[in-house]
């Protein structure tokens, strides 16, 4: 068993601590609103800090899932950060949804601070979450991925390492490019078959098993008929996700008109106050009313 730092007790964080808990190992938490820290750690027995440099004293490895590039970056090497507590060949593994290149310049601050650095963002939801069946993209070298196995094992089904520091979070883009598609496309098809006066109870049962067949579809496409979305994947953080694709987009050459287009739609509908809705809510636009 480990010693171990959780930095981030949110939506993905706090059950992917538990998950670490769980196994046995011993675990310090932090996480910037106090009061979540405090309640994880009065419901799992754990320690808590008063900052990331506290919380990784004597850790060997150190697990953040924070909101975006500004969260890791104050979280890992701000004042206070993780890496001005962590001793000489501690990892940190950050599974935030960022930037690879944010992934790109920790891993150098890391590296000259003796520390080893794995970018890992996972996909699978608060569901796969909680029930330790995340799909986990990394990035970094094959010692650090190797090193992460203790932490990774606790919440990850499947765990695949992507190459070099950033290449875990290029990966992250690649699935949420394909969600946001996917989702899109579930949206038209669930509100044509709606305005068509088709039994849509019937018509996912039978496409379900056919060639449009998703993991959305099988999660999300009776919630979206039944009009319900307080849930799941706020809509907001896959703008932002989907901010982060479009830029590197812009740095690679990749053309994402499909993508673009999809932003703007979680763009109008966070305008119209449904930020916190699951993703799935696309469908609201197309409705009347």
């Amino acid at each position: 068993m480990a010693k171990m730092a959780f930095l981030g007790l949110g939506v993905m964080g706090r059950p992917m601590a538990g998950h670490l808990v769980s196994a046995g190992h011993e675990v310090v938490v932090y996480n910037r609103t106090a009061a979540r820290a405090e309640a994880f750690a009065s419901t799992q027995g754990t320690k808590l800090a008063s900052s990331p440099a506290e919380a990784v004293k004597g850790a060997e490895i150190v697990c953040a899932c924070v909101g975006e590039d500004a969260d890791i970056a104050a979280v890992a090497s701000g004042p206070d950060g993780a890496f001005s507590g962590m001793e000489k060949g501690a990892l940190f593994i950050d599974h935030t949804t960022a930037s690879a290149d944010i992934a790109r310049q920790l891993a150098a601050q890391a590296e000259a601070a003796g520390l080893a650095f794995l970018d890992a963002p996972v996909s699978g939801g608060q569901a796969g979450a909680e029930n330790g069946q995340l799909t986990i993209m990394c990035g970094g070298t094959e010692a650090a991925f190797e090193a992460a196995q203790p932490a990774l094992a606790c919440y990850g089904a499947r765990i695949v390492h992507m190459g070099t520091a950033g290449a875990g979070q290029l990966t992250k883009m690649v699935n949420q490019i394909c969600i946001a598609g996917l989702l899109q496309g579930l949206a038209e098809g669930l509100h044509f078959g709606q305005q068509a006066g088709l039994d849509m109870e019937r018509v996912l049962s039978v496409i379900s098993g056919g060639a449009a067949q998703s993991w959305q579809m099988e999660n999300r496409g009776k919630t979206m008929v039944a009009d319900q979305f307080d849930f799941g994947f706020a809509l907001d953080w896959m703008r932002k996700d989907l901010r982060i694709c479009l830029a590197e987009a812009d740095h690679n050459g990749s053309e994402l008109p499909v993508t673009a287009l999809v932003a703007q739609f979680y763009a109008a509908l966070s305008n119209r106050g449904m930020g916190r809705l699951d993703t799935s809510a696309l469908i609201k636009l197309l409705q009347k009313g």
